[in-house]
């Protein structure tokens, strides 16, 4: 006995799901992609420094952008000197996700005062402090120097 299917055949129909899979996965990569990479806070320019250290999941970025006065800035958001403490505390005291490293990420024209004021409101409320540079790489490649 010959077993024959009664319904007729649509075999585009088998390509179509998993390319709508493929096509939603690609798309889900290209919009959250951008979000993995890069990095919380202001864009600045780094100094150049030799020395290289892990990723920190639990850290609080810290920008103070050039000009005078400096613009501080806790993640995205622009504090004023007085509100960066008040910050921090808010960043220790959070239960979801309590930070204990502060990346420094100072532009290049900002005094070394300016950067130890910040720096030490850091180290009294119990966090460690890391000063960011670019790469020596990077500021060969760059044609300001």
């Amino acid at each position: 006995m010959k077993l024959e299917s009664t319904l007729p055949e649509h075999p585009g129909f088998l390509f179509v799901v998993p390319a709508f899979n493929l096509f939603a996965l690609l798309l889900v990569f290209f919009l959250l992609g951008p979000s993995f990479v890069s990095q919380s806070g202001v864009a600045v320019e780094l100094p150049v420094s030799r020395f290289q250290m892990e990723r920190q999941a639990d850290a609080t970025v810290v920008t103070i952008t050039g000009g005078d006065p400096p613009e501080y800035w806790v993640e995205r958001e622009p504090v004023s000197l007085g509100q960066l403490s008040e910050r921090l505390d808010d960043r220790l005291g959070s239960d979801a996700s309590p930070a204990t490293t502060v990346l420094l990420r100072a532009d290049r024209g900002v005094s070394v005062d300016t950067q130890r004021k910040v720096a030490e409101i850091a180290l009294q409320k119990g966090f460690r402090v890391y000063l960011l540079g670019q790469p020596e790489s990077a500021a060969a490649a760059d044609p300001q120097e």
